[in-house]
């Protein structure tokens, strides 16, 4: 694929991900409850000190959810949340309101242009890697560079569907359940906690992971 191509797909992602979720703003955090496993779990994990002065950063943020656990563990970290989607993002502000000192919410996808080198103690991914295809590749490696020396990537996503028709009910929700993440996330990062997990009766795989 050239780049002129491979930027046409990109765009036409980022796309579509405005136009699914401008409706699934209005209903994401009464449903994904449902099947979005471990999100409290892996920034219960993280190896911070409470504190401490952090700088995060959410890749593919949404409404915020795991953004106000963030803000309420540590009360000093300054919280960046970055999605494609300015309806999720208007919920996020919502969600976030009592935290605005310490909140910035950005419209745009992750990595291009930015230059965020070694700027973030934590970054975090949270389904938000399965959503992104092939580009999730891309974006590890970015994380890797954006994180200062001893900061930590957490990743919690689907993994991997064990049965043939999830993974296509899943492929049109534009999610992608093949288990490619985890081989990516253990060529950039040192696992300190790697576990998958058995989503709603076994139909599907969750991964945990948190590397430095």
């Amino acid at each position: 694929m050239s780049k002129k191509e491979f930027a046409h797909d990109e765009e036409a992602q980022v796309n579509d991900m405005r136009s699914y979720y401008a409706f699934q703003a209005k209903i994401y955090d009464l449903t994904r409850w449902t099947f979005l496993y471990g999100r409290k779990t892996i920034l219960q994990k993280l190896p911070f000190d409470k504190d401490a002065p952090l700088k995060i950063l959410e890749v593919g943020c949404g409404t915020g959810i795991n953004m106000v656990e963030i803000a309420k563990i540590y009360p000093n970290a300054h919280i960046v949340g970055m999605d494609v989607s300015g309806d999720m993002l208007r919920q996020a502000g919502k969600n976030l309101e009592a935290y605005n000192d310490r909140i910035e919410l950005l419209e745009k996808p992750y990595g291009g242009n930015d230059d965020y080198n070694k700027q973030f103690d934590l970054i975090l991914f949270s389904y938000s890697l399965t959503m992104i295809n092939p580009q999730y590749v891309d974006l590890i490696h970015q994380a890797k560079k954006d994180l200062k020396e001893g900061g930590y990537v957490a990743v919690v996503d689907f993994h991997k569907a064990n049965f043939g028709f999830y993974r296509k009910f899943m492929k049109g929700n534009h999610v992608k359940l093949e288990g490619q993440v985890l081989p990516v996330l253990l060529e950039a990062f040192e696992p300190v906690l790697c576990k998958i997990k058995p989503g709603l009766v076994g139909v599907w795989n969750y991964l945990m992971f948190l590397g430095k």
